[in-house]
């Protein structure tokens, strides 16, 4: 297991559609996942999808059971493995709401997402999983599968007046400075 680098908005890597992938519980896929896991949580991330570690398959995971220092306020969403994954809006109810990206990082922005989802795909075993998400839950799992089809979050946003940095939108949340 090992942290790996996380690509930044610009690295054509992160402009890829993803490619299916169709063996499970392959070696390379185990290690892959344990690699992404140890750098979703070093990154303090609430998800993580292949492409920005520069892999280029349609897997994506998020969620770490607990809550998650870089969105204190949301609810703990459950760790989730998911491959080749399909999202259907379950309305046509929007939500707008502030998303980052640890391929953008110190940036926040308002993006639109669907509030309520079912998600279908795979686990790294090869298992089907099936499952109806809203509000926070819903958003991470549509920005994590945006990622597949070399989609971030700004090409989504739509008022760019709720777009900036984190020190100066959430100036609260910025560690603090020592003296």
């Amino acid at each position: 297991m090992a942290i790996r680098e996380i690509l930044k908005m610009g690295d054509a890597r992160l402009m890829r559609q993803a490619q299916p992938i169709s063996s499970f519980n392959t070696p390379e896929l185990i290690q892959g996942i344990a690699d992404m896991k140890d750098t979703m949580l070093a990154a303090h991330g609430a998800g993580l999808a292949a492409p920005q570690i520069g892999w280029d398959v349609q897997l994506v995971m998020f969620g770490t059971g607990q809550v998650i220092s870089r969105y204190p306020d949301a609810p703990p969403i459950p760790f989730t493995v998911l491959i080749n994954p399909t999202i259907t809006p379950l309305s046509d109810e929007e939500q707008n709401d502030w998303e980052g990206c640890l391929s953008v990082p110190g940036l926040r922005a308002v993006v639109p997402r669907w509030q309520r989802i079912r998600y279908t795909g795979f686990d790294e075993l090869g298992h089907a999983i099936d499952r109806v998400a809203e509000g926070f839950h819903a958003k991470v799992v549509q920005h994590e599968c945006d990622h597949l089809m070399g989609i971030l979050y700004p090409q989504r946003v739509k008022d760019f007046s709720k777009f900036g940095f984190n020190s100066i939108l959430f100036p609260e949340l910025a560690p603090e400075k020592s003296a």
